[in-house]
């Protein structure tokens, strides 16, 4: 590996824990945001440890060092992770390979700690120790700390005075309340103490300020100058969304993912933007909001239909996984029949992902990707489909068998024609409803050699019934004959099993309207069966009167 591709890959993580460091304060534990900057942070980490096995930062007041190049440098005081380090006499720390996604999440609250916190009670190398990493390890100058002790102090009151002085935003925030509209917004540095502000303004009265406050993120956008401004107005903007999801106001997460969309649509705007506004709506998928979603879904609060579509079109795939966990854990019908819905919509953007649900322990989750499977209408999803015809739940195995027949591809044929074989009566007649929905020469043909298979005329009455009636689809010449044949056969032996047969072709004529057959079946009522004689008045007056 060059020397140049270790200073990138080292330079990639100290912007991952910049970034990190700004994220994980504006963000509690549970936010998703939160989960997802450990997740890419770490992601730099191995992408580093690919080539070597140790990142070692050398710590300067203002820079840091990997080797003897220079990978960062700021010289002023506001977000400075050297200074940070350097205060507290760290002159050196090393990040070794088996670096974990735990210690990195220690590692970062630790770089959070609040320089504005009125009394700080630790020290960076005491929280260092505390944690006692395995894979961390630094080096403090303890000379500096005896004769400099005066430092730490006068740094800390000097970031204390800049960030005051970036009061500016939240100020500016709160006049804007008072006019009549948003006009030449100025636009100045968030600090910290600007996040939390605008935050908490949000949840004291959203209803009234919510509006304005997306005016303002989204010319903080228009006024963006770099990556790093760019990703906190889409952050501020997931905030919002995440705030209105859970109060029920799915309007205005609405309203605002339809401005980011016409925002991304402006041939002019930068690209960093439209990156940062797609972060936007990859967030709406991530697990933590999918739950959201579900929370809001199960609470009983109505959601108007064409509301839940539109927010379901914003959607990418990423929401397919998360959705399939919520779908076996919703308690309310309409929560569930919603998530479906949205799953049929998001299944066509990637079949494999919705397969997956397929291999759930829940069998009411696999029955019910089968049936948005069978909704979808991919062809692709047939070779899915065909391993639930052995799942070990029959209400599984028949609504598999259901959708394969609503697919119709060739392919199934041999699975169906399989499921003739199954011990269980419902399995065998769902398989041949599933080759009638298809009605193509070929599922006719398997009706016809399942029906004149000798073990057939033993089945029960009710499965014969079934049968007859999906051959009643088929209203051709050969199907005619078959049930002529079988209407005018006499038996010596197992009449009453034959008569059964006969009722069953009657039934069939009488559904398909045939009128051919009427001669046939008026010389048919004179038998001494029972069920044949209803069967076949049945069939003569259905005939006539075309019911």
């Amino acid at each position: 590996m060059e020397l140049l591709d270790d200073i990138k890959a080292a330079r990639e993580v100290v912007q991952a824990l910049l970034k990190a460091k700004k994220t994980f304060r504006m963000y509690p534990e549970t936010n998703p945001m939160y989960a997802k900057t450990i997740e890419d942070t770490h992601a730099k980490f191995r992408n580093f440890f690919d080539y070597r096995d140790e990142l070692t930062f050398k710590i300067k007041q203002n820079e840091l060092f990997c080797d003897s190049e220079q990978i960062y440098y700021n010289p002023e005081k506001e977000d400075n992770i050297a200074l940070f380090f350097f205060k507290d006499a760290l002159r050196e720390i090393t990040f070794k390979k088996g670096f974990s996604v735990k210690e990195l999440e220690d590692f970062l609250k630790i770089l959070t700690v609040d320089y504005d916190r009125e009394v700080l009670d630790d020290d960076v190398v005491t929280l260092l120790w505390e944690r006692d990493f395995q894979n961390v390890k630094y080096v403090v100058d303890e000379a500096f700390l005896t004769e400099d002790e005066d430092y730490e102090s006068e740094a800390v009151r000097e970031v204390k005075d800049k960030a005051s002085d970036g009061d500016e935003l939240t100020k500016a925030y709160e006049d804007s309340f008072t006019e009549e509209g948003v006009k030449d917004i100025s636009i100045v540095p968030l600090t910290d103490k600007d996040l939390h502000a605008v935050v908490k303004e949000i949840e004291k009265d959203a209803q009234d300020k919510t509006g304005k406050l997306v005016a303002i993120i989204f010319e903080m956008l228009y006024q963006a100058e770099n990556k790093s401004e760019y990703e906190d107005a889409a952050h501020f903007l997931n905030s919002i969304i995440e705030f209105s999801i859970r109060h029920g106001d799915l309007d205005t997460a609405l309203k605002i993912l339809r401005k980011a969309r016409e925002v991304s649509g402006i041939p002019l705007i930068a690209d960093e933007a439209k990156k940062s506004l797609n972060m936007v709506f990859s967030f709406l998928g991530y697990d933590a909001a999918i739950k959201l979603i579900g929370e809001l879904l199960d609470s009983g609060v109505e959601i108007n239909e064409k509301v839940w579509d539109e927010y379901v079109a914003f959607l990418d795939k990423n929401a397919i996984e998360p959705f399939i966990t919520i779908l076996g854990e919703l308690k309310s019908i309409p929560a569930r029949k919603n998530v479906i819905n949205a799953l049929i919509s998001l299944g066509r953007k990637d079949i494999q992902a919705l397969a997956k649900g397929l291999y759930d322990s829940r069998w009411y989750v696999v029955r019910n990707i089968i049936y948005i499977l069978g909704k979808v209408g991919d062809k692709a999803a047939a070779d899915y489909l065909l391993k639930t015809v052995n799942h070990s739940d029959i209400r599984v195995r028949k609504e598999g068998i259901k959708a394969l027949g609503e697919l119709g591809v060739p392919g199934v044929f041999p699975a169906l024609r399989e499921c003739f074989n199954d011990p269980e009566v419902q399995i065998r007649t769902a398989a041949a409803r599933a080759l009638g929905n298809i009605r193509s020469t070929t599922a006719k043909s398997i009706i016809l050699q399942r029906m004149t298979d000798a073990a057939f005329v033993k089945t029960e009455f009710s499965e014969k019934k079934e049968f007859y009636e999906v051959l009643s689809k088929w209203k051709d010449n050969d199907v005619v004959e078959f049930l002529m044949k079988t209407l005018r056969k006499k038996a010596f032996f197992k009449r009453a099993l034959n008569d059964e047969n006969r009722a069953c072709a009657a039934y069939c004529l009488g559904l398909m309207g045939n009128k051919d057959a009427l001669p046939l079946l008026h010389k048919a009522k004179e038998s001494k069966n029972k069920l044949l004689r209803e069967y076949v008045y049945s069939a003569i007056k259905r005939i006539d009167y075309g019911r």
